[in-house]
């Protein structure tokens, strides 16, 4: 399942990162494998999101989100 597929209040484990030119950036932002993260919010129109990662929120847009592979908790 894609972190872009969570519903807001889900809560999911980081199984992978996709390679490509983002994966690096959200590494860096803390999205690693095997670390939590919660859907918080969602805009209006859907596009960015809202993830909580070890207690800060992260805004992503739904095409990064779609780089990083998530399993339920």
């Amino acid at each position: 399942m894609k972190a872009s597929e969570l519903q807001i209040g889900q809560t999911a484990r980081i199984v992978e990162i996709i390679e490509g030119y983002s994966s690096k950036k959200l590494m860096e932002m803390g999205c690693i494998p095997g670390t939590p993260l919660k859907l918080e919010f969602r805009s209006p129109g859907g596009d960015p999101l809202a993830f909580n990662i070890d207690g800060y929120v992260l805004g992503l847009r739904i095409s990064e989100a779609e780089n990083i592979i998530v399993e339920m908790e």
